[in-house]
């Protein structure tokens, strides 16, 4: 039986989690103190992972620790933004892998970690770690904002390069980023000597949804102006059609509330899918010319 969260406060608001919705990830500047970031990378060096430079294999040494389970993996603003999206006594990680890299190398491949499936409901939340400095020379991870709803197969996602509106992940020590399980991510290129350790962990839900995180006193979900005004505000990735991807931000939020039976009344409205009320009757059209 894994380990559960203890009786952690949600430090995400309506906004936020409609925002996690968005994107599919969210990042936590610096969140785990410099001491603790230090004994980390001590101990990986005295306890190394079974593999360098090639992905990194999973290791459960940290995981024993109890200052590793206090500092990081219960850190109170991640294990509250874990506790948000997946409710009270989620599941603590039972793995981790580290993902090292200590040398150049060209960016990996766009991938979705192994047993990813496509949909609405969020069961799981996989998380990175960064516990040194990692500017973008070290080759940080890049996500796809937004691709948890982009399906594809792994062998047709290994041909693309560059693509235009991804967001790198670089950042301080004790940065702390939170994905959807499906996002679209990869290692990016490296161009400098020095030692990168990502460390990659999951957290899986043990209870059904409800909006139990900080509810916005004038966020309605009875309101579509509420839902409406979020969604039209929020940048849409240039890979998703619009109109797709707010239907699909919209029902996983719904989803995540508790409320999923509720969200197909109000598709077809005057404000939904489109999002705008008519500003003017509609044309006869038996007045048109012949």
């Amino acid at each position: 039986m894994p380990l559960r969260l203890p009786d952690i406060a949600p430090t995400l608001t309506d906004t936020e989690v409609l925002e996690f919705c968005q994107r599919g990830y969210l990042i936590l500047a610096g969140v785990v103190a410099q001491e603790t970031n230090e004994r980390v990378n001590e101990f990986i060096h005295a306890h190394p992972y079974g593999s360098d430079d090639s992905g990194g294999f999973e290791d459960d040494k940290l995981l024993a620790e109890d200052w590793f389970v206090a500092e990081v993996i219960l850190n109170p603003q991640a294990a509250g933004a874990v506790r948000s999206l997946l409710g009270a006594s989620a599941a603590l990680p039972t793995w981790m892998f580290n993902h090292r890299s200590t040398r150049p190398k060209p960016a990996q491949q766009w991938h979705r970690d192994g047993c990813s499936r496509y949909g609405h409901a969020v069961n799981h939340l996989q998380v990175f770690y960064y516990p040194q400095d990692t500017p973008l020379e070290l080759g940080p991870t890049e996500v796809l904002p937004g691709s948890h709803f982009l399906f594809n197969l792994g062998p047709f996602m290994g041909h693309y390069g560059g693509i235009r509106g991804t967001a790198s992940t670089a950042a301080l020590a004790g940065t702390i980023f939170i994905t959807a399980y499906p996002i679209w991510h990869r290692r990016g290129a490296s161009t400098a000597e020095g030692v990168r350790n990502m460390l990659k962990y999951l957290y899986w839900r043990m209870v059904p949804p409800q909006r139990d995180w900080i509810v916005e006193p004038d966020f309605s979900l009875d309101d579509l102006n509420d839902l409406e005004s979020a969604l039209y505000g929020g940048k849409v990735h240039p890979a998703k059609d619009q109109f797709h991807h707010w239907h699909d931000v919209a029902q996983m939020f719904y989803w995540l509330a508790g409320k999923k039976d509720d969200f197909p009344n109000f598709l077809g409205t005057d404000r939904w899918p489109m999002g705008h009320p008519p500003r003017r009757q509609p044309r006869d059209f038996h007045t048109f010319p012949s």
